[in-house]
């Protein structure tokens, strides 16, 4: 019987639907072969919970049942892609057959499957290649790397001395011991051939300006040549300072291994809150601010025979003091021996200003350097920084690299992107080790830039401007300069000093290009053109006196018998501006250090003992009045860390947040939870731990205990009393008060504050414990210019305090309408 056309579709769509059915089963039943594989893949010897090992039975039982009752192998009729198999296992080694079995399936495989054959065309095409068979391929195995490429010009070489005889002597010598490779290394060094003309110098005159490229030796071999010569006898050392407390620990570090003798003996450095010298100390490494001091002890400097200031170029605050006092010394002491050591081409102007000091001359540097200069500006620098160095390991012969940036921030940041981008990266380039270094960063985590760099490995320095002056970093071989450093500037109208980044001069360039050349050939990258280097950048950076408070060097000058009248006839090399001077003038008088003739009073030699701030150092003072000295000293100890007592983990905002709050429950202010901070953690016997649960940097807080413990034993010096109130916040707050009167602000509407004393509106930093509670009337320890004017280290004060503390400075015209002003709504209870 014939069916009808409609009876036959229906049957097809009967037969489709059956078939569907049954792969369907088939498909169901095979994912759930995988989950039970999976499941015992991932959880084996994983103790399960009744309800997880119920249903994981469950899915076992009818896989088995459908199984059986279907017949059939599922796996057999699974035409899809599965993952081929495991053939290198960590737990049973390698398997050799399996991997041949692999590398063989290409010729045993049938010709006719298609979609192979189409893939094996497909990749031909791509990799179709023209000319002579025998070329040499110049695959780039790093051009993942250049994604965001920076483009460089080489623009001129930094001559070297010699070098390429030098490097074919070294390695023509046979291996010695350590000290002997040392005393190699400096007769290799160009100033070694000047040091009989050099000794023959200073002996017929008293001052010297020596002028030498970076790498020449000047630093570490001059004291030594002295030494030698016999400038150290009868008791008698030889000083040199150095602007940053970095290069005077590595320095001495050096001198004390070429010498063969332990740190702190024969050589030693002093810097503030550490003093690493003895009676043995005949060569002695210090900061230019402890050479202050020193004339402080010693004004005539007796217990040396010869001063030498090294890199006079940076002009510090310290040295440009240093100058005029040491050239007014020279001549009541015809035996001092004066160097005045530089590594710029502006030697004239300081033979000029020691009345026509003969120049020493050490010409050339110890290896080349090559100057790159960008093709184009850079439009971000830290992301050109990444991308540079980068290029530099992927593409560059072996050598260290030395980035400079502007300040710790940045250097975290960076160093942060470093990791990420290597590890993305994995194994495709060699290892990259990233040391950082800044002012901040303890003493053991600064030493590991001078480790040795590990066979197969690249070291890359993450440096500010500390890393610019007599810091040799054994192995670096390529520089990146950014062209930008932070600058301190100060604004005598308000108050505040603020750092911002600027461009470096040219001179800080070509110091910055000499790090590159000192222990081999290098390489200098600068992100800027070579227009801007040569239109836009200055010669020489402007010296720290003309652009910083006075306050410190003007207590140093009255403690040193120079008065107002003095002052104004004082030697500046670059006089300061007039406006900062009488700020400073007027800060000294109000906080008692002068009298109105601007003769140092009572208070302000005490004060003077302390190598602090002028303001903390009243605050110390003041202590001994309201009983609470022990309190103070901690929290001076504590400020003189900056701001880098917590560290907030970008995954752990939160908890490192409330550890912090924590300390400021109370609302008692930032100064009373420093206290707190140092308290606790003395109680809990100075625990590592105890700062890892509460977010608190340990090395900060070691510092703030070397610091104290300095304090503590000047007070000693200086006759107060060590003494406590610590259940009286009122006197500690009160002794704070002495110090920082200045600093106070008073609440305006929508939550911002105006100083008592000028217009200036500012705002409590987001750190503070005291942002949310928004007291009438605060005390600040510092401001800081960022988005906006914040105050920092904020304390809740009362108006009859600073009535009672500065009646000379507050008039009660000033605070009386605080008691009658509206305060906004929700703030803090002021209690006045």
């Amino acid at each position: 019987m014939k069916r009808s056309r409609g009876e036959e579709v229906e049957s097809l769509r009967k037969y489709s639907r059956q078939c569907y059915l049954q792969k369907r089963e088939e498909k169901k039943l095979q994912q759930l072969r995988d989950d039970i594989i999976d499941e015992h893949y991932l959880f084996e010897g994983v103790e399960l919970s009744e309800s997880e090992y119920r249903d994981f039975t469950h899915k076992q039982q009818t896989y088995d049942i459908i199984a059986n009752k279907i017949g059939l192998d599922v796996a057999a009729n699974n035409n899809e892609y599965t993952m081929p198999e495991l053939y290198d296992d960590h737990q049973f080694g390698i398997n050799q057959d399996k991997r041949f079995s692999v590398a063989m399936q290409r010729y045993t495989r049938d010709d006719n499957d298609k979609e192979l054959n189409w893939e094996d065309n497909q990749i031909k095409k791509a990799t179709l290649s023209f000319g002579s068979k025998n070329k040499r391929s110049n695959d780039d195995n790093h051009q993942f790397v250049f994604e965001d490429h920076v483009d460089f010009i080489k623009a001129s070489i930094m001559d070297g001395h010699d070098f390429q005889r030098e490097i074919a002597l070294e390695k023509s010598k046979p291996k010695t011991s350590v000290l002997q490779a040392l005393q190699e290394d400096r007769k290799n060094l160009p100033i070694y051939s000047f040091r009989d003309e050099l000794l023959e110098a200073v002996h017929n005159h008293q001052i010297i300006v020596i002028v030498g490229e970076t790498g020449s030796g000047k630093t570490t071999q001059i004291p030594q040549y002295l030494h030698e010569a016999g400038y150290t006898k009868d008791g008698r050392m030889i000083a040199c300072t150095q602007p940053r407390r970095v290069a005077a620990m590595s320095v001495a570090a050096r001198v004390s291994q070429e010498m063969g003798v332990k740190l702190g003996h024969e050589v030693g450095y002093s810097i503030r809150f550490e003093d690493c010298t003895s009676k043995k100390t005949v060569l002695k490494y210090m900061t230019d601010g402890m050479l202050l001091r020193e004339f402080l002890v010693h004004p005539q400097l007796e217990p040396y025979s010869v001063v030498m200031v090294d890199e006079a170029h940076e002009r510090t605050l310290s040295t440009d003091l240093l100058f005029g006092l040491l050239k007014d010394l020279a001549l009541a002491r015809p035996d001092l021996k004066l160097l005045i050591s530089s590594a710029t081409l502006d030697a004239d102007k300081f033979s000029t200003f020691f009345d026509f000091a003969p120049i020493f001359n050490i010409p050339g540097r110890r290896y080349p350097v090559e100057i790159y200069f960008t093709q184009a500006p850079e439009a971000n620098y830290l992301d050109a920084a990444v991308v540079t160095t980068l290029q530099i390991h992927a593409t560059q012969p072996s050598g260290d690299i030395l980035v400079f940036l502007t300040g710790q921030e940045e250097i975290e940041t960076v160093e942060e992107i470093l990791k990420h981008r290597m590890r993305a990266f994995q194994a495709k380039i060699g290892e990259l080790i990233i040391c950082p270094i800044y002012a901040n960063l303890p003493t053991e985590l600064q030493a590991k830039i001078f480790e040795p760099t590990p066979k197969g490995a690249r070291k890359v320095v993450l440096a500010t401007n500390i890393a610019e002056t007599s810091l040799t970093i054994d192995g670096i071989k390529y520089v990146i300069d950014p062209g930008f450093c932070k600058m301190k500037t100060y604004n005598p109208k308000t108050g505040m000093e603020s750092l911002l980044i600027t461009p470096i001069s040219k001179a800080a360039a070509d110091q910055r290009a000499g790090r590159s050349g000192r222990t081999s050939p290098g390489k200098c990258y600068r992100l800027y053109t070579a227009y801007a280097f040569k239109q836009e950048l200055e010669d020489n950076t402007p010296p720290e006196i003309q652009r910083t408070s006075l306050a410190n060097v003007l207590l140093t000058m009255y403690s040193l018998g120079i008065d107002c009248e003095k002052l104004m006839h004082f030697d500046f090399m670059d006089p300061p501006p007039v406006d900062s001077i009488i700020k400073a003038m007027e800060l000294l008088y109000n906080l008692g250090a002068s009298n109105k003739h601007g003769k140092l009073t009572k208070v302000g030699r005490r004060m003077a003992e302390f190598p602090l701030d002028p303001m903390l150092s009243k605050m110390i003072v003041a202590s001994e009045k309201y009983k609470c000295s022990d309190e103070i000293i901690t929290i001076a100890a504590m400020l003189s860390t900056g701001n880098s007592i917590f560290y907030r983990p970008k995954d752990k905002k939160v908890h490192a947040d409330n550890a912090r709050m924590n300390f400021h429950t109370g609302d008692v202010g930032d100064h009373i939870a420093n206290l707190k901070i140092y308290n606790s953690w003395k109680e809990a016997n100075y625990s590592k731990q105890w700062c890892y649960e509460n977010y608190i940097q340990i090395r900060s807080m070691k510092r703030a205990r070397d610091i104290r413990d300095q304090l503590a034993r000047l007070l000693e010096k200086v006759e107060i009393e060590i003494t406590s109130s610590s259940n009286d916040l009122d006197a500690i707050k009160k002794s704070i008060a002495s110090g920082f009167f200045p600093h106070s602000a008073i609440l305006q509407k929508y939550g911002s504050y105006r100083l008592v004393k000028g217009q200036q509106n500012v705002h409590i930093h987001p750190s503070s414990g005291l942002v949310e509670i928004l007291p009438k009337l605060v005390l600040y320890h510092e401001l800081a210019l960022t988005t906006k004017e914040y105050m920092r280290q904020v304390t809740e004060i009362k108006v009859d305090w600073l009535l009672e503390i500065a009646p000379h400075f507050y008039n009660p015209m000033d605070l009386e309408d605080l008691t009658s002003k509206k305060m906004p709504r929700g703030c803090g209870r002021a209690g006045l």
